[in-house]
């Protein structure tokens, strides 16, 4: 699988220089000391409170430097791609954001975070800092694992946490608080691919329609192996294994999770899912779906769950300066309302009858029915051979409901064949002169003369289908006749129509349609079939 990146060496520098950048100024800063020292930092870190540090391997964007700011974390320590940092590295950091109150380290339950932040937590209470650690483990997939990993729920941690720091609480209360809160935070995810490490070669273990439950965020074996069936099926059973660890009763936070490349609108489907299944009267507040704790490229997604409190509901909901974080808000409702109708014209249209203008629509009508074969031959060499199918079915369609038509009114004949073709012809073709007798109807409406009227209706198809004169479409032949409808009658009409269909032969490049897609050879010698189309209609017209 191909990456974005320079150099694997620089990969995380680089990505920790575009946060930089990407943030406004005076919000986040670096220490000095890369490669070996990524540290992110508030820039307006504020030593009189307590520091609130987390990190670990880069790989799971936008955790951890995007949760830095005001409300959540001081500093964030990287190591390399699902790599711990250094002892080095996280000694730096104590040493940058911590006060006289100390300083909180938020780690997760792997060994390599636990040892080498621990280590340097001795090393910074030597140097004579106040330094706590509490350790996540919120991964309940693997039943009776005595080391739960520590997955997404450790956000929690990190929201909760930075909330009391916020308010000034000592470095008593802000660990207790955070110890508690990852004691109540469960998590559980599932995927249907493992993920891919840039510069390294990526073995996929999962088969095609296969996914994993329970899998790592460093792309770790899950419990188990199961074939993608549907996403209710999995999501209930992902809510079944968090359930036998719930508490019994209580409100709870939901985090939804989005570990890396699964699209928006299969997050919203599982956030519908999950909202919509037994755990819906319990969520009180909704965080996601975000990616939060990803797992690079990985195509899965994890729930964790939290239980509430006043206070830990309240921590959650305080507004932070970090903006990776997407709130926590209420679950939404389904709110349906009412389609608006068209408004009524207050009397109907009734059909009546003009011998003159069914005997037009008659002979247009099988003018366009006669040349089907004609104009999908036309349409074969520059299209994909359907024009004349199309325009039948439209004018078949006009011909079945002929005896419904106002014929005696124009406009309102103009409409009845607007929404005929509309709904019998499709493609932009159907659209397109459903446009044109639409807005010819509302021009004769407002009391234009039939000649204007069809100008105006051609006006809107080229606005809205963005056709002009030369573009090698039924615009070529309609336009000209307009135009000399206006000034001669029906005969000039007819002459011009032929004539700029029969020009369309020369134009090697087409602007609009399918026909933009071919070569200029393609197109030499051969007409429009919808100007070829347009000419007939004249000719029909002149003859009346």
């Amino acid at each position: 699988m191909t990456h974005f990146f320079n150099t694997r060496d620089t990969i995380v520098t680089e990505a920790l220089d575009g946060l930089l950048l990407s943030r406004s100024p005076g919000q986040i800063a670096r220490l000095d000391g890369y490669p070996s020292i990524k540290v992110i930092c508030r820039a307006d870190r504020d030593r009189s409170k307590v520091a609130v540090i987390s990190g670990g391997g880069a790989g799971h964007e936008p955790s951890h430097a995007g949760f830095i700011g005001q409300g959540m974390l001081t500093a964030a320590v990287s190591g390399e791609i699902f790599a711990s940092p250094s002892v080095d590295a996280v000694l730096a950091a104590i040493r940058a954001v911590t006060g006289a109150p100390g300083c909180l380290l938020i780690v997760k339950n792997y060994t390599g975070d636990r040892l080498n932040f621990g280590l340097a937590a001795e090393r910074a209470r030597a140097e004579g800092y106040r330094v706590e650690m509490v350790i996540v483990a919120d991964d309940i997939a693997i039943p009776d694992n005595p080391r739960p990993r520590g997955v997404a729920g450790t956000l929690f941690v990190h929201k909760i946490a930075g909330y009391w720091a916020e308010t000034g609480a000592d470095l008593a209360t802000v660990a207790a608080e955070a110890k508690a809160a990852a004691g109540a935070s469960l998590s559980i995810g599932a995927s249907l691919s493992s993920c891919s490490i840039p510069g390294q070669i990526f073995h996929e273990r999962l088969s095609p329609g296969e996914g994993e439950l329970g899998l790592g965020i460093h792309g770790e074996p899950g419990i188990e192996r199961f074939t993608m069936a549907s996403a209710a099926q999995l999501v209930e059973t992902m809510l079944g294994r968090l359930r036998e660890a719930l508490p019994s009763s209580g409100p709870l936070a939901l985090m939804l999770n989005n570990l890396g490349a699964v699209p928006p609108l299969e997050m919203s489907l599982i956030a519908r899912q999950i909202l919509q299944s037994w755990i819906a009267p319990r969520v009180r507040l909704l965080i996601g779906p975000a990616p939060l704790m990803t797992a690079l490229n990985m195509n899965g997604f994890s729930i964790s769950l939290i239980a509430l409190d006043e206070a830990r509901e309240a921590a959650l909901l305080a507004p932070v300066g970090a903006p990776a974080w997407p709130g926590a808000n209420p679950p939404g409702v389904i709110e349906v309302w009412p389609l608006v109708q068209a408004p009524s014209t207050g009397k109907a249209e009734p059909a009546s009858a003009h011998e003159t203008t069914e005997r037009i629509l008659r002979l247009v009508c099988e003018r366009l029915i006669g040349m089907e074969a004609e104009l999908n031959a036309l349409d074969a060499r520059v299209g994909d051979g359907d024009t004349g199918s199309t325009l039948a079915t439209g004018a078949r369609s006009v011909l079945g409901e002929i005896a419904g038509y106002p014929l005696d009114d124009p406009a309102g004949t103009a409409s009845a064949i607007g929404r005929a073709l509309a709904t019998s012809m499709g493609g932009s073709s159907g659209v397109l002169l459903s446009i044109f007798f639409t807005a010819t109807a509302g021009a004769l409406q407002s009391g234009l003369t039939l000649a204007p009227a069809l100008s105006a209706g051609l006006d809107r198809v080229m606005f809205y289908g963005g056709a002009r004169p030369g573009d090698r479409t039924m615009i070529d032949a309609l336009a000209p006749a307009l135009a000399a409808f206006e000034e001669g009658g029906l005969a000039a009409a007819s002459r011009a129509a032929r004539m700029g269909a029969e020009l369309t032969r020369a134009m090697q490049k087409a602007r609009a349609g399918r026909s933009a897609y071919l070569a200029a050879q393609d197109l030499e010698g051969a007409p429009d079939p919808g100007a070829m189309a347009v000419a007939a209609v004249f000719d029909v017209l002149e003859t009346v």
